[in-house]
């Protein structure tokens, strides 16, 4: 056992006696200094347990230091506890360190302090999608944090979360979600000399969800999407698509696939759109008849 650690667990100890002292005159006297110095040894046994890599211990310890914080009315302080020790528990139990994340969420939305409740649902939502890989929980702390950042005016950091979303609706095959975000941020984006361009990626990414279930109603949202932004007709996503829907009304696999490998020998295609390409070639391939 390491000297940190040995040290960390003294500590621990030391901190459990002055929370735990009882007596009338200790009860009338000094509780709030008995308190405080608790935290202390809860905290420093904390960053000696991360010294040590021991993320459990640390992250318990930090959780112990929250919780006194707590119950002496100090908010801000018990939320940075809770998120010290989610940060420790991200390294060894990622469900320990959501559960951290979410105290401190609660403090912050009790506070008013959106922003950071939305940031740290965002990170949840982070967590769920590269390390405990559930997809459906992701989506609904990026809706969360959507709807926070939303709230206090932050429209680049909702619209990063709603794009997320759109992105999962989509593999998820809810296309009719995936095109309102998808469209709203287009839309957005079009009020926004800066943002104008990125408009076009993400009418191209609706439009293609709009084909994995209709080419007749994919064709009308095209036509809508050329009037709110005509430069969106001479873009190479406008000629792909053109082509897509040609060669599904013509079954043409062969020429499906040629569009497609064009567009990506220019503009990389990523998995998304790999996945979503490949369902409207299935299709393709499979409907006798897609007009």
């Amino acid at each position: 056992m390491s000297s940190n650690i040995q040290k960390a667990q003294q500590l621990m100890a030391d901190a459990e006696k002055k929370v735990s002292s009882r007596g009338f005159f200790g009860s009338l006297f000094g509780g709030s200094s008995r308190i405080e110095d608790a935290v202390e040894c809860y905290t420093r046994a904390a960053n000696l347990f991360k010294m040590a890599k021991s993320w459990d211990a640390a992250g318990k310890a930090f959780c112990e230091a929250a919780n006194l914080h707590s119950r002496t009315g100090a908010r801000h302080d018990a939320a940075t506890n809770y998120i010290d020790a989610a940060n420790c528990y991200k390294k060894a139990d990622i469900f320990e360190a959501v559960n951290c994340f979410i105290k401190a969420i609660d403090i912050y939305t009790e506070m008013g302090r959106f922003t950071m409740a939305a940031k740290h649902h965002q990170t949840i939502a982070e967590m769920y999608e590269t390390d405990a890989v559930d997809i459906e929980r992701a989506v609904q702390h990026y809706e969360q944090a959507a709807d926070y950042f939303r709230g206090e005016e932050s429209n680049a950091s909702a619209n990063k979360c709603l794009l997320k979303v759109a992105q999962y609706a989509a593999q998820l095959e809810n296309y009719e979600k995936a095109v309102g975000i998808y469209q709203e941020v287009a839309y957005a984006a079009l009020e926004s000399s800066l943002l104008k361009y990125s408009a076009k990626e993400y009418l191209f990414r609706a439009a293609l969800c709009h084909l994995c279930v209709d080419v007749l109603n994919a064709q009308h949202a095209i036509e809508s999407y050329i009037s709110r932004y005509p430069a969106f007709q001479d873009s190479r996503e406008y000629k792909l698509l053109k082509t897509l829907i040609e060669s599904i009304e013509e079954q043409n696999v062969d020429g499906y696939t040629e569009a497609v490998k064009d567009y990506d020998s220019i503009s990389r295609l990523d998995q998304w759109y790999t996945t979503i390409l490949l369902r409207i070639k299935k299709q393709v391939s499979e409907s006798p008849d897609l007009r």
